[in-house]
């Protein structure tokens, strides 16, 4: 690709979009970006990048100014009026997956890390490890983290991260967007059923990762998460050497004995603590390390295994990476403490595939044993806005103290696996989480919500919010109503 003066992205809002953006804005390219409005951390972030966005979506946009290439992310539908015309009028063009490959990972030992969960934060921990370890490795990650107070980096070492995920590319190549990056180094850390939009079932998703596993080099490196029956299923093929790691024994609350066999890299007697959480390292068998992690929850301990596999097998000691483990930051919107106001403590977390939503319970139950777990839940992705997690929901969240939810308005649902029919209801949410003898209550409105909570609300509860978007800002507003309100007993 000729030198760039300047690129375009069409949606520029998608924290993978908005990052690269940045990451070219950084290098001196003028960068400019349309999308509908976009609500923090991207909004922010690209006030502070210094990278104009437009509203909405228009053929001007491209056609007035005719930049050197016009990046379409895959929230562009085939009738985008901006993208037609950038390409009716013979402008560059690439999806977000191939011009991130070709812009910045090409020279670059790839590593990927793919999964339904903990992409982002296992993303950020192997970019953090190589950081601290000298090795000055370039990243990009689908969230802000702490470490690098951004959610991309450019450095001149010899690695590149990047948070690889199964949607499709783009409109007009309906491939995984993982395949486009070509990693030398991959981690699949889960493999469930998701983006029912765009997969007909787990087999469906399943094929998509065989496929992953089956582009790897014959030198290549899988880290695989071995607890997870669908994982080994995928990796079985596998064309390279193959890095097993998971829980051990008590240590995995979902496997069994038979499904650990073989870790190349373990964990045992795992403990929840004030600081974090310690564990025992088991690496092929040889003695035990302690670990300090300070984060929470039986799958943020598989996280940080997985990071500290992939480094070492990129040739950073285990000693190294293992020291390195208390000091990380975090990622937002990760079990980020939001604040606290009489008492009552609010914590904003991405969760929303019902994995998700149960583990970040599990893992606040740990990290805050005193007190009220009040669970607040947006189904809002194509995938939980439909019937398919009904159930799976309510015992998911059947473990929190207290439950609210928010009824999605009537909308239409994107689907390219045929019209939605079988809608999630909030009401036999509601209903079915009654039955268990859990507190629960469904709401149409975010401030009705934040009333509720007020009103329910005692000193020592932890509110645990989780949405994939900005959620009408309840964490800020559920705040201050909070310091606003007379003094709450316990």
């Amino acid at each position: 690709m000729n030198a760039l003066r300047h690129v375009h992205f069409i949606a520029i809002g998608g924290t993978g979009m908005g990052s690269l953006a940045g990451l070219l804005g950084a290098r001196g390219i003028e960068v400019t970006g349309s999308d509908r409005a976009l609500y923090p951390p991207m909004s922010t972030a690209l006030a502070n990048w210094g990278i104009e966005v437009i509203e909405g979506f228009h053929p001007e946009n491209v056609l007035a100014r005719r930049p050197d290439l016009v990046v379409i992310g895959n929230a562009v539908r085939d009738d985008n009026p901006e993208a037609l015309a950038a390409i009716e009028a013979g402008l560059p063009y690439r999806s977000f997956s191939d011009a991130l490959y070709e812009l910045a990972m090409a020279p670059k030992h790839r590593v990927a890390v793919s999964g339904t969960h903990g992409k982002t934060t296992t993303t950020s921990l192997c970019a953090y490890l190589l950081h601290a370890a000298g090795r000055d490795p370039s990243f990009l990650v689908g969230g802000i983290a702490v470490d690098f107070e951004g959610p991309f980096r450019e450095g001149s070492g010899a690695h590149f991260v990047v948070e690889a995920d199964e949607y499709d590319t783009a409109f007009f190549d309906k491939t995984p967007k993982f395949l486009h990056y070509h990693p030398h180094t991959l981690i699949i850390t889960s493999v469930e059923f998701d983006h029912a939009d765009i997969y007909h079932d787990l087999e469906a998703v399943k094929e998509a990762f065989r496929a992953l596993v089956a582009s790897m080099p014959n030198d290549g490196t899988i880290v695989a998460a071995w607890d997870h029956p669908h994982v080994r299923e995928v990796v079985g093929n596998a064309p390279c050497k193959v890095i097993r790691y998971g829980l051990e024994g008590d240590a995995n609350p979902g496997g069994t004995s038979s499904a650990v066999t073989g870790l190349d890299f373990a964990a045992c007697a795992v403990e929840a603590g004030a600081h974090g959480t310690s564990f025992g390292l088991e690496v092929n068998g040889q003695g035990e390390r302690k670990v300090l992690s300070p984060l929470y929850g039986a799958f943020n301990v598989e996280n940080v295994i997985a990071a500290l596999a992939t480094v070492h097998s990129l040739g950073v000691s285990l000693d190294e990476g293992i020291d390195a483990i208390p000091g990380f930051g975090g990622v937002k919107r990760r079990q980020e403490v939001r604040g606290e106001a009489h008492g009552v403590r609010v914590i904003d977390d991405f969760a929303h595939h019902p994995t998700a939503v149960r583990g970040s319970i599990e893992a606040l139950r740990a990290r805050y044993p005193k007190g009220r777990l009040v669970a607040v839940f947006e189904p809002r992705t194509n995938t939980s806005r439909r019937r398919v997690f009904q159930h799976a929901y309510a015992k998911a969240l059947g473990s929190a103290d207290a439950v609210v939810v928010f009824e999605v308005p009537d909308a239409p649902i994107y689907s390219a696996t045929g019209q939605v029919t079988e809608l999630f209801s909030a009401a036999e949410l509601v209903a079915d989480l009654g039955a268990e003898g859990v507190e629960a209550a469904s709401f149409s409105d975010v401030e009705a919500i934040v009333e509720h909570l007020i009103e329910k609300a005692q000193a020592g509860d932890t509110v645990l919010i989780m949405s994939n978007g900005s959620f009408g800002n309840i964490w800020e507003r559920l705040l201050g109503a909070l310091a606003s309100s007379a003094p709450i007993s316990a």
